[in-house]
């Protein structure tokens, strides 16, 4: 394949273009079909389960072949695309009829994962995200682009797991990154990872580009002149987004800095754990996402998403949420907004397809059904004080209605290419060519009549197909009477078939006029875009406000039918919920939901929780955190009341398992979590910790869940929940300035339990272990047998969980004392006293004491 001169000039052809996009797939139009060869061709067989062949010779070989037809290719593209693939859509340029050897072919575009804007090959309700990632000694830049709206931003995360988190959050459908970039631990588990040369990233290109892009001399405007690497990332996207697309991308206008203080920060560990939009299992259900979201149309999914994962912390800007919400729900407008919301379909990526001239008839129509309801939207918003600012961000685009109901017809077909799509009157000359078109059938039938009555054939009948064109049919019982004028053309069994010349010239001027109706109707859609782009920044402009107002007007839908309330926030650092619910667990489970509040802030900001398992200390610590969340993105919440300080992290270390992909173990996972929030957490977080140190010894994981409940309640100050089986904590609080110690309780009836799930003060009294195990349905005789056990036990210990706390703090009294010793004499002296206590002359919780000091120092 080395030598083009040994192939056929078609396959020159084909190889020439293959060698411009050697690592992806080629479509080459060949009439109805996109065919591929060789090694394509073998994959896309694989992939796709469609036929491989071989077909001819070139350079001596076979070529291997497999084929999708045209008409069909959205499907088979869409299928590639979910793989991870990318293609490149080679099309005929050329004209065939006077084409001297190949038709002239040009690859038009190449889709891939990130920068798809058709609607079969697209996620519905989901972003779909393209990002670059680019690092150097300083740290990391990065930039997402969402090709089917537009939207371009930059970020540059302060550390390695910061860019987790953020790559966690977007999802990119394909990640480009630097040939140089070092720590590929970091995005290895990214899909669609494509590797890029060092100059795609170099500053002064990206600065130009992107100022080409925009018109504009600089990017002050913008606010993302000083941020280096993340405009390197930037420079690196746009380059790829104009090489796989190749045309104008109009769309992208304009591009945005995303800092850290402008949001509630969440690491990858907390969106998992809080199931926002993906549940612990990979799905969709029983998320926060699954209740919340009602919108009416893809775009106001699409952003209420967005928005869960980009919880904001402008005060000012949540509390105009509220209030377009309050009014909503004041002015009773859902119900006269939620049916016009829906009429307005996917307006944001449709754009994105005019923008790209990529825009199917039917996505026209969608449009225009989409801007006859905007002044209906726009009459209802001017009565809601609070939506007057949104009202004027949505124009009335009446003439641009009025282009689209003029032009095009009611119900048009898929593709241009069919016909039949600019609408009777808009163009006098189409018209016309269409009449003579049209009228064959009335021509035709006048033809037939006066055959058969010239010649007295009375089997006579003039016919069409794609093939032969017109003709005259005569039976073959009768064909003997044809005139002699008649040219026969086609023999069938029954018949024969004749051409007369003023058929044949009839036939060429019909076939003219539909050639010349389709390219007139390809010219007239072209212009209908040329009228459109014009006013795309402010249909962009509109699109975004108005999935803006499908988001709110959904979640006051929420709020009523859910029985939420507006939090209050304020300036101190404060938790206080009264009544809080969980939003996801009260609408699914079938028992009414036991409603508990929170209390925290500078005085009370580490709360020790205890209780059963089973008990709700998780759903607790869950629906707490989401309360918080939720007040971040404007919503009304599910409680009776709550009010929230300035939280600018949430973080969560709730249950952990095994990483086998990356050989962790739980405990392995759940010390790098626990690090990550003992490294990042401020006075300002809200922290929920649950189980800490259970993948370990009890010894060690006592120890350190003391250490990590002490050092985030001294040295951080950070609003924390902290549930734990370790009994001993709940001494925390009387050490500890700011701790307290509550507890959801059960009550024990002979071998059954009843879970309260109610949060009271103070600390639980017992742990209800075999309680819970019994009803797990661990076999009587294994729960009788561990009563038996835990009774010798408690004999052989001789004393109860309060002297066992009792224990602790003496053992922490003595601490100082032991530890002086150690300084002046050594730990060996240490060891050496405590090796010399009598047991018999202890007590037993004296004996418990001095032999843990013991194991500690060992």
């Amino acid at each position: 394949m080395e030598n083009f001169d040994q192939h056929t000039p078609m396959m020159r052809q084909y190889l020439a273009l293959k060698a411009e996009n050697p690592d992806i797939l080629l479509f080459y139009r060949m009439g109805d079909f996109y065919e591929l060869f060789y090694d394509d061709a073998k994959k896309a067989a694989a992939l796709l389960d469609i036929s491989l062949t071989k077909r001819g010779q070139s350079a001596g070989q076979p070529i291997p072949m497999a084929g999708v037809p045209y008409h069909a290719v959205e499907g088979y593209l869409a299928k590639l695309v979910q793989l991870g693939e990318s293609v490149a859509i080679c099309e005929q340029i050329g004209d065939p009829a006077t084409a001297k050897g190949p038709v002239e072919r040009k690859i038009v575009r190449i889709v891939t994962p990130g920068t798809v804007s058709d609607e079969a090959l697209l996620p519905e309700r989901q972003d779909n995200l393209i990002a670059a990632v680019y690092q150097d000694k300083e740290g990391f830049g990065l930039a997402t682009l969402d090709m089917t709206s537009g939207r371009f931003q930059l970020t540059e995360p302060a550390s390695p797991e910061n860019l987790q988190a953020e790559l966690q959050r977007i999802a990119p459908a394909e990640l480009l990154y630097c040939e140089d970039f070092t720590d590929m631990r970091l995005i290895e588990q990214a899909k669609g990872l494509r590797r890029r040369p060092i100059w795609e990233f170099e500053l002064k290109t990206a600065i130009q580009l992107l100022n080409r892009q925009f018109g504009t001399k600089d990017l002050r405007a913008f606010g993302v002149e000083k941020s280096v690497l993340g405009l390197c990332a930037a420079g690196c996207l746009l380059q790829y987004a104009r090489e796989t697309q190749r045309s104008a991308l109009p769309h992208i206008q304009s591009i945005s800095l995303l800092q850290n203080n402008d949001t509630v920060q969440l690491d990858a560990a907390t969106r998992r754990n809080l199931e926002l939009t993906q549940n612990l299992a990979g799905g969709t259900e029983n998320t926060l996402a699954a209740i919340l979201d009602k919108c009416m149309t893809p775009m106001g999914s699409r952003l209420l998403k967005r928005w869960l994962h980009q919880p904001i912390r402008d005060i000012a800007k949540l509390t105009e949420r509220q209030r377009i919400i309050g009014d909503i729900l004041q002015q009773e407008a859902i119900p006269m907004l939620q049916p016009l919301l829906q009429q307005l379909g996917d307006m944001e990526r449709i754009l994105a397809r005019v923008a790209l001239r990529t825009a199917r008839p039917r996505d026209l129509t969608r449009l225009r059904t989409a801007l006859a309801q905007i002044p209906y939207i726009r009459e209802i918003l001017k009565s809601c004080p609070n939506l007057t600012a949104l009202c004027a961000q949505i124009q009335d685009f009446e003439q641009l209605y009025l282009l689209l109901q003029q032009a095009i017809i009611e119900n048009p077909p898929l593709l241009i290419r069919d016909g039949g799509v600019i609408a009777p009157g808009y163009n006098a000359e189409l018209d016309e060519w269409r009449m003579l078109s049209d009228g064959a059938t009335k021509y035709l039938e006048d033809l037939e009549i006066r055959e058969r009555e010239a010649t007295g054939i009375d089997t006579l009948k003039v016919g069409f197909n794609a093939v032969h064109g017109y003709y005259i049919q005569i039976s073959q019982g009768q064909a003997h009477k044809a005139p002699i004028h008649y040219v026969r053309r086609q023999t069938l069994k029954n018949a024969e078939r004749y051409i007369i010349p003023e058929l044949k010239t009839y036939e060429d001027k019909v076939l003219k006029a539909k050639g010349a109706s389709l390219a007139l109707e390809k010219q007239l859609y072209d212009e209908i875009f040329d009228q459109l782009l014009p006013h795309l920044g402010a249909l962009q402009l509109a699109s975004m406000n108005l999935a803006e107002l499908d988001v709110l007007t959904n979640l006051a839908e929420r709020a009523d039918s859910l029985n939420y309330v507006a939090p209050q926030f304020s300036e101190e650092m404060v938790l206080n919920i009264e009544n809080g619910r969980h939003p996801v667990v009260e609408q699914v489970i079938r028992e009414p939901f036991i409603a508990n509040p929170v209390k925290l802030d500078q005085q009370r900001h580490l709360l020790i929780i205890t209780g059963p398992n089973m008990g709700g200390k998780s759903t607790y610590m869950r629906q707490t955190a989401l309360i918080a969340l939720m007040a971040h993105i404007g919503s009304f919440v599910p409680a009776q009341s709550a009010l929230i300080g300035p939280i600018d992290r949430i973080f969560t270390r709730i249950g952990a398992s095994d990483d086998l992909a990356s050989g962790r173990s739980t405990f392995m996972v759940e010390m790098t979590e626990m690090a990550n929030i003992l490294h990042q957490a401020t006075t300002n977080s809200l922290v929920l910790i649950d189980e800490i140190g259970r993948g370990t010894s009890t010894y060690d994981g006592l120890s350190l869940a003391w250490a990590c409940a002490e050092w985030l309640a001294k040295k951080l100050g950070s609003l924390t929940l902290f549930a734990t089986h370790y009994f001993e904590l709940t001494v925390l609080p009387e050490q500890l300035a700011g701790g307290a110690n509550i507890h959801l309780d059960a009550v024990e009836h002979n071998d059954s339990i009843a879970f309260m799930h109610a949060v009271q003060e103070g600390a639980a009294s017992k742990s209800y272990g075999l309680a819970v195990a019994a009803l797990a349905g661990v076999p009587q005789q294994v729960i009788k047998l561990a009563k038996r056990k835990l009774a010798q036990l408690e004999k052989l210990s001789q004393y109860n969980g309060d002297s066992k706390i009792q224990d602790l703090r003496m053992l922490n009294q003595n601490q100082g004392e032991l530890n002086l010793l150690e300084e002046e004499e050594g730990k060996s002296a240490v060891m050496e006293m405590l090796a010399q206590l009598d047991p018999d002359e202890l007590s037993p919780k004296q004996a418990l004491a001095y032999l843990y000091q013991l194991k500690k120092l060992i």
